[in-house]
């Protein structure tokens, strides 16, 4: 129920300085299963089959002759579907749907690729001491969760547009 757009549109104000309240709607078993779905979606994201996102890799010849790893982007180009990780690699075939999808103010996948920036510490003894984090030890692990979060927006979205189309 509160991924419905006409329920957060028509308690927007409340929702903001209140707990939800739950209206009970005749055709409830149908909403239920929608909810259902959700809560399978959204709880094992880790297990839901992985959308299927061309990826693209072309060597990078001036890192591979440094012998130093990819120059991390973490890019993404919604218009074009795709999102470029690194300086070799790019996944293209991102729907549109999945960009809309939201985290607050953000889509998830886009979400997704800020977490795993790398980022220097300001700290200098924390920076020479613990920044250890490379984009490149963690590629295949994140090709995969930006794979299942688009499955998961992606069909979160249809589901959201069927409540939307849904008769009150």
């Amino acid at each position: 129920m509160l991924y419905d757009p006409v329920y957060r549109e028509k308690y927007g104000q409340n929702l903001k300085r209140d707990f939800p309240r739950i209206p009970f709607y005749p055709d409830f078993w149908h909403w239920a299963g929608w909810g259902e779905k959700l809560m399978a979606l959204h709880i094992g994201y880790e297990t839901v089959e992985p959308w299927p996102l061309e990826r693209i890799d072309t060597a990078d010849e001036k890192s591979r002759k440094a012998k130093i790893a990819p120059k991390a982007a973490l890019k993404a180009d919604k218009d074009a579907g795709n999102i470029r990780l690194d300086s070799e690699t790019q996944l293209t075939g991102v729907p549109p749907q999945a960009w809309t999808y939201r985290l607050g103010n953000r889509s998830a996948l886009e979400w997704i690729l800020d977490q795993y920036k790398e980022k220097t510490p300001k700290d200098p003894t924390i920076r020479e001491k613990f920044n250890t984090y490379r984009f490149a030890d963690h590629k295949e692990k994140v090709i995969d969760l930006l794979r299942r979060v688009t499955r998961v927006s992606v069909e979160t979205m249809q589901i959201v547009e069927a409540m939307k189309a849904e008769k009150r």
